[in-house]
């Protein structure tokens, strides 16, 4: 009996306390805190893989004084720096290796008169592609209106025809978020360790640069370069850009330069901002050149950096006959990598 006695009582506590807490609950509502959402590539997969590798690869360009290509060189007239401490190389050549590329065009107002003739640039770039490179075509306006217009293919027919199809919309510029998601997936495609399988991988951005309605910030988009081995080529018609600036504002053109330029040194690029659309054709006949006559250097990186850490890289390389003047061109620098993983964007 007296165990039944516990058993009953045991039974009231318990329902006591569940009708209180339904009493409580109905008087509470739960609260839904919005949170704003990355924006995506036609719903591809947007999961970002992280992974070790034995060597840092970096492309290297060399130009003299007048900004014209070296070539010719060998590995003992470079040296490679990270940190200022001296690398030994372990990797090098000089020969064309194919690349992947993706376009990326600004289709929003502000291009309405450029529109043309970057279409002509992009088929002229196009033309010049090799037997193994690929190529593929982003348009953007706003975050919700960045699109693949053509995923990477070497089929030229293809690639004019997406170019073709291009149209002008109205909506708030996203530069930063096309750059973002397109240097993500060229990073990404056909990745691979192997030196027999060695890609150059690039962008080529065309823009005014003024960034309206962007999810990612600049900080987040130049540590994610940080972390990828993409050079990015600029192509920035700014000049119809507010110049007015403020007392300790810059001018929407000086603030738009200032991105475009830092995009390009940062990855080992390079900028051009054509005053008149007629520059376009060169312009695109030097970005092919350019992307192809380049130097891979490959070094071990010391063994002692706790990963994410950010590693300055500067190349250094011998002067030419009659002390003239070489410049080697290369990405910042690197994130020190940890072990392998798998993640999704933020």
């Amino acid at each position: 009996m007296r165990s039944k006695g516990f058993a009953r009582l045991a039974f009231l506590l318990v329902f006591v306390a569940l009708a209180a807490f339904a009493s409580f609950s109905q008087g509470v509502k739960p609260v839904a805190t919005p949170s704003p959402k990355p924006p995506s590539l036609n719903g591809q997969d947007d999961t970002v893989y992280h992974v070790d590798v034995e060597l840092v690869n970096i492309d290297v360009r060399v130009v003299d004084r007048n900004g014209r290509a070296v070539n010719g060189l060998r590995q003992s007239d470079f040296k490679v720096l990270e940190e200022g401490q001296p690398q030994e190389i372990k990797y090098f050549s000089t020969s064309e290796v194919p690349t992947n590329y993706t376009m990326v065009v600004d289709n929003s107002g502000s291009m309405r008169q450029q529109l043309e003739k970057v279409i002509d640039a992009g088929k002229i770039l196009v033309n010049a592609n090799k037997k193994d490179d690929e190529t593929s075509i982003i348009r953007f306006v706003g975050n919700d209106k960045i699109t693949i217009d053509q995923d990477f293919t070497a089929n030229k027919s293809d690639l004019d025809e997406a170019l073709d199809n291009m149209f002008i919309e109205g909506g708030q510029t996203a530069v930063r978020d096309a750059v973002y998601l397109a240097a993500q997936r060229v990073s990404d495609y056909e990745k691979s360790n192997k030196t027999e399988d060695r890609k150059r991988r690039a962008i080529i951005l065309v823009s005014d640069g003024e960034d309206r309605n962007s999810y990612y910030s600049e900080a987040q988009l130049f540590e994610m370069l940080r972390e990828s081995n993409v050079q990015i080529y600029v192509i920035g018609f700014i000049n119809d850009l507010d110049t007015d600036a403020g007392f300790i504002r810059k001018s929407p053109k000086e603030k738009s330069k200032a991105f475009l330029q830092r995009l390009a040194d940062d990855t080992g690029g390079r900028a051009y901002f054509p005053n008149s659309i007629s520059e376009l054709p060169e312009i695109a006949k030097s970005i092919g050149s350019e992307l192809r006559m380049q130097y891979s250097i490959g070094y071990l990186p010391p063994n002692d950096v706790p990963p994410g850490t950010f590693r300055n890289i500067k190349v250094m390389v011998d002067d030419g006959p009659n002390a003239t003047k070489r410049i080697a061109i290369t990405k910042a620098g690197r994130t020190s990598e940890g072990i392998p993983t798998s993640a999704k964007k933020p």
